[in-house]
């Protein structure tokens, strides 16, 4: 075999696990019931189709191989015990789950039946990873590496952070899940809500990181948002029925649609207001503006879907100056009332100071200033640096810049800052 005919075989068993291996490793999961170990029979599976395929090519059908041999992996460590002693307590509770059943009711018996109404393998890896007994970065780590297929220096990379310490979260969540007994399973109708909002945030975090990066060099990192947006879409179909769901896959399209227009041509920040809106991805609003439609069809806008609101009244803005700012503060209310935070107070601020002017916006932004959760936020000196330089005051507006971009760790971002700081001298 030539070397090229090698690297064509490195490639598409490379494809084959990042579109698969979510699914391989879920349907492992449900064997052993424990991720870690499905994760690592997966991957035999994956160093078996390199040994066989390099000498035999491809199969028709790559992802049915590799699952099989995963399956079979797992059979055999069943069939030899190896799992026994782990999974006697878990026999003995389903058993006398089962008894109790018996001597229940008939009625609840249908009634617990039919609450187990999602039964997708995929979706149980996806409650599995976001697990809240995890840790935020843990669960982020665990989701991208289960879900995504990327590699710990992959992860380690997007995150600037050293891939030791990605592999040491990854290592310790899949003992966590272990030690914590947590079943590999899609929660009750009843707990279904709670743990949703849990895979939620994880998205809504990957998807923010490469929207905004907080570190580095880079204004953006578009790998992440694309991730976070085919894990929301994957979650979508699956849990069909929330409206939340949409609502964040909705946000997320509708934001990542101005990536182009984000960043100049020398990789510089270039801000809402100013970006060339033709290089908008029209496809994604769209899909974006259909997935907010399909969010409130469902019901009352919960926070993803009210944010997907504001996002849209940017989206169908053909200029900045169409923008509806008044509608945008408005949402903002209703986002302040449903899940008020700081945030939300900041931002509810800035559109307040577009729609009825500088001064309104001011007047929240200081009752912010001693809020502790912004202390080391660099955006509250920033929006009150605009909103000063606005005013007029602009040497007040400059060391609220300055102080700004001392508080960022974006590099980018930080020129950026620097830069408006000396506008007000200028």
């Amino acid at each position: 075999m030539s070397g090229k005919d090698e690297a064509a075989i490195h490639r598409a068993i490379d494809a084959v696990w990042r579109m698969e291996s979510a699914k391989i490793i879920a349907t492992v999961a449900r064997m052993v019931r424990d991720v870690g170990l499905a994760e690592e029979l997966a991957q035999d599976a994956l160093v078996a189709a390199l040994e066989q395929w390099l000498g035999a090519g491809v199969p028709d059908n790559p992802a049915a191989w590799l699952t099989q041999v995963a399956k079979h992996r797992a059979l055999d460590r069943l069939r030899h015990g190896q799992l026994a002693e782990r999974k006697a307590p878990e026999i003995g509770r389903e058993l006398d789950a089962q008894h109790e059943m018996a001597e229940a009711d008939f009625a609840e018996a249908v009634d617990a039946a039919l609450d187990d109404d999602i039964g997708d393998d995929l979706l149980r890896l996806v409650f599995t990873a976001c697990h809240p007994v995890l840790s935020t970065e843990a669960r982020v780590a665990l989701t991208l590496r289960l879900m995504g297929g990327l590699t710990t220096d992959e992860i380690a990379r997007a995150f600037l952070v050293p891939e030791a310490t990605v592999a040491q979260r990854i290592v310790r969540a899949k003992r966590t899940l272990l030690e914590a007994r947590v079943p590999f399973e899609v929660p009750r109708r009843h707990e279904l809500e709670a743990r949703l909002a849990s895979v939620l945030e994880v998205l809504y975090l990957i998807f923010n990181e490469g929207y905004s990066a907080t570190t580095g060099d880079d204004w953006m990192r578009p790998a992440l948002c694309d991730e976070a947006m085919r894990l929301g879409r994957i979650v979508a179909e699956l849990v069909p029925d929330a409206s939340e769901v949409h609502g964040l896959v909705a946000l997320m399209e509708i934001q990542a649609s101005r990536t182009a227009a984000r960043v100049g041509a020398s990789g510089e920040p270039v801000l809402l207001l100013e970006q060339n809106r033709a290089r908008w991805d029209q496809m994604l609003i769209r899909r974006g503006l259909a997935g907010l439609a399909r969010a409130e069809a469902l019901g009352a806008l919960g926070p993803y879907a009210l944010q997907a609101a504001i996002a849209a009244c940017h989206g169908r803005a053909r200029t900045a100056d169409e923008t509806d700012w008044p509608r945008i503060a408005a949402l903002y209310d209703a986002l302040a009332e449903l899940a008020p935070s700081p945030i939300v107070e900041l931002n509810r601020a800035v559109a307040l100071s577009m729609a009825f002017g500088p001064a309104a916006g001011l007047e929240v932004v200081d009752a912010l200033m001693d809020e502790p959760a912004l202390k080391g936020y660099h955006l509250l000196p920033t929006v009150r640096g605009d909103l000063l330089f606005k005013l007029g005051r602009r040497d007040e507006a400059r060391k609220e810049f300055d102080r700004a971009a001392s508080l960022t760790r974006n590099t980018r971002e930080q020129a950026l800052l620097k830069a408006r700081a000396r506008a007000c001298t200028g």
